[in-house]
């Protein structure tokens, strides 16, 4: 069963048979390979696939995944839909990602899609992809002159330059509150010293049995003044990466301005040139994923990274590892990015659905149902459904929820005339 929400109230949703979704292509899909060169000059690309001839395309595009075999993309197909799923020019790699400037790849792909013919453009914004797609379209609606035009590290955005066209709907799936505000729910605040990745202050630590951390998986339980004292903790450590993100740049744009003064220094000369690059260690730390009483869910304990975010937390592995600073403010935190959706869904204007995995261990009830009521159209839709945040069963022998989540989203397209 599935619950949908809208502005209206809550209605069930019958049962749906599993046996309706294959993971295959159907056999007359049609694949092109696309190279896309963005306005302020860089590449990107894309696959467009192509089922039975269609007006609509759905897009599916992360800042820093590969979405170009994306589990939603047959599903599509099979509903009548085109399907345009895009990687984008930083893909694999945080060290660049600024969201501001990740938008010319979304632009260069809808560019494209308009002009090779397609009517309707919906926007599937999947996890990450939610907050970049839900960025394009608040900065696309907006005058050339309203749009933002540097980054918070400070670079010329060249957004009221940019050709960034309209799209007809929105779709979030499993979407979590921007990357920043992710990192900021999961940022472990213990760590005392940024350059020691072992110091530790227990008063803080979420794996100290005197907090309220236990090995037993599910038995964890924070009282709500150590969540008090965490959740302020994490805010300053990010207030803290902030200002080491900016002294780094302003050490490198002193130099740049010595150099043009022609009174550079040996050092400045090297400085004006060079890039650091921060390393944020222990960032898999989000109480939810230990204690399932707050904000409880069909979720089990662990993270997306691990079922023992202890490892997880300590590991080379995680959200915001490794990224020069103007990465950091663009896109990892959650106090300065511009990425975060309580700031941009308010401007999603278009038909939207939203669709909740209902044991997701990234994204929770609560800041689903605060991204739901941001959402500016008077036309949008919250579906729930049980799966993790990948979609996957729950449960041995249960549909996958992204079988579920395909479904509906085709006959969503069929209701508001999108096929």
């Amino acid at each position: 069963m599935s619950i949908r929400s809208g502005g209206m109230g809550v209605e069930q949703a019958p049962a749906l048979t599993i046996d309706w979704f294959p993971e295959a292509l159907p056999l007359s899909a049609r694949q092109t390979s696309v190279t896309l060169r963005t306005e302020d000059g860089a590449a990107t690309s894309g696959v467009l696939y192509v089922g039975a001839p269609a007006k609509t395309v759905v897009c599916l595009m992360h800042p820093r995944e590969n979405f170009t075999f994306h589990y939603m993309i047959p599903g599509l197909l099979r509903s009548g839909a085109a399907v345009w799923a895009q990687a984008a020019r930083s893909v694999g790699n945080d060290l660049r990602l600024e969201h501001e400037i990740a938008l010319h790849d979304v632009a260069a792909g809808i560019r494209y899609l308009r002009e090779v013919g397609f009517e309707r453009i919906v926007l599937l914004g999947n996890s990450g992809g939610a907050g970049l797609y839900s960025f394009y379209i608040q900065q696309s609606q907006l005058p050339a002159g309203r749009r933002i035009a540097r980054t918070p590290g400070g670079r010329p955005s060249q957004l009221a330059e940019a050709t960034l066209p309209t799209v007809d709907g929105m779709i979030l799936l499993a979407p979590h509150p921007g990357q920043g505000r992710l990192l900021l729910g999961c940022i472990d605040p213990s760590v005392t010293d940024e350059d020691d990745p072992l110091s530790i202050d227990d008063s803080l630590n979420p794996f100290n049995p005197a907090n309220g951390y236990s090995r037993v998986p599910g038995e964890t339980r924070y009282d709500a003044g150590f969540v008090e004292r965490y959740r302020d903790a994490q805010r300053q450590r990010v207030a803290h990466l902030d200002e080491r993100a900016r002294q780094l740049i302003a050490v490198r744009q002193s130099a740049r301005q010595a150099v043009k003064r022609g009174d550079a220094t040996r050092r400045q000369k090297i400085e004006a040139n060079h890039t650091s690059i921060m390393t944020v260690w222990r960032t898999d730390a989000d109480l939810r994923c230990l204690d399932l009483t707050l904000d409880p869910s069909d979720r089990a304990p662990g993270s997306l990274w691990s079922p023992n975010p202890v490892t997880s937390n300590f590991g080379s592995v995680g959200f915001g590892r490794l990224c020069a600073p103007e990465a950091w403010l663009s896109t990892w935190s959650g106090l300065s990015s511009n990425a975060a959706l309580e700031k941009t869904v308010p401007d999603v204007v278009v038909p939207s659905l939203l669709v909740e995995y209902t044991g997701d261990q990234t994204t929770f009830p609560q800041s689903i149902a605060q991204i739901f009521e941001c959402v500016g159209s008077d036309d949008k839709t919250h579906l729930r459904l049980r799966g993790d945040h990948h979609g996957r069963p729950l449960a041995a022998g249960e549909e996958a929820g992204r079988y579920a989540a395909s479904r509906e989203i085709g006959a969503w397209l069929h209701e508001r005339s999108f096929l």
